[in-house]
């Protein structure tokens, strides 16, 4: 019997099968003895232990379209990454982190920022023409006042979506606007810190509509670029391809090096100073993992 992985808690797997509802699964000892873990978003295979208990084994994991480590889900066709206009204010560093993450993984990304209502209006426009510039399609919603519901409604019909970004955004308050077959948990927000308490623990499928689903996943404060090398870096920011013919050197990384077209987009204002800054944020700590 054959059916997708919805949820896995505490070493259950929740199996969803069509036409005959979910199955709590452990995995088969095989897939620890071979160091895999079975994923959300996973297509499976399992045995049944118990038909009328609903319970059995995940006895097979079928190829994966693709694979993300944090947050850690399988067979996805796009990331919406939702951080708050404020309280807490946004951290671009770390969103560049999750845009490089994805960019290498080549999974299109769409840009959320909630809680607009606490914003101006310039304030939005800045944000959202930096990374527009960039390629990504960029929302303003609030969740609050339920404002921008149906764009994203329209930026996820047909899609596997993971959503993701820090705690304390509003994530699982817009997977709440935009569907209702799963109410998530929504956290108290801590008043000192501005920041989620007690939300999504774990990652979990849930529809919204025929052949729409979103992947809700726990809240990270922050990530670490893993098995990326600091020459390949500047792959993953799409605004520096269009100068990169420019450089004088082939190979440039857009740091140090003399008659970089990067850098004098950069001074002509074509690129993002904040971006810039942040791939050299990155750089460095990827030149400094380098050394260790």
């Amino acid at each position: 019997m054959q059916g997708k992985i919805i949820k896995g808690i505490a070493g259950f797997y929740y199996v969803y099968v069509d036409e005959a509802g979910v199955y709590e699964c452990k995995a088969k000892g095989i897939f620890r003895k071979n160091k895999v873990k079975p994923l959300v978003g996973d297509d499976v295979e399992i045995e049944l232990l118990g038909q009328k208990e609903k319970v059995g084994n995940v006895i097979r994991i079928m190829p994966r379209k693709n694979e993300l480590i944090r947050p850690a889900v399988a067979n996805v066709d796009q990331a919406l990454v939702i951080f708050a206009a404020a309280q807490p204010q946004p951290n671009f560093l770390l969103l560049d982190r999750f845009l490089v993450m994805m960019e290498r993984q080549e999974i299109p990304v769409k840009i959320c920022f909630n809680k607009k209502d606490l914003v101006s209006e310039n304030e939005c426009q800045s944000v959202c023409q930096i990374y527009s510039d960039c390629g990504y399609d960029v929302v303003w919603t609030s969740a609050l006042l339920q404002d921008g519901r149906e764009e994203i409604r329209q930026l996820l019909r047909g899609k596997t979506t993971v959503v993701a970004g820090p705690s304390g955004v509003g994530k699982s308050s817009l997977t709440n606007l935009v569907q209702s077959e799963v109410q998530m948990e929504i956290g108290e927000i801590s008043q000192k810190l501005k920041r989620g308490k007690h939300t999504t623990r774990h990652s979990e499928i849930i529809p919204v509509e025929p052949g729409t689903y979103l992947v809700d996943t726990p809240g990270f404060s922050s990530l670490y670029l893993e098995n990326i090398e600091r020459e390949e870096l500047r792959n993953y920011f799409t605004e520096f391809r269009e100068y990169e013919d420019s450089c004088k050197f082939q190979g440039c990384a857009h740091v140090q090096e003399p008659q970089c077209g990067v850098k004098a987009a950069l001074e002509e204002g074509k690129i993002s100073r904040q971006r810039y800054e942040n791939y050299l944020t990155l750089y460095q700590e990827l030149s400094a993992k380098r050394r260790y």
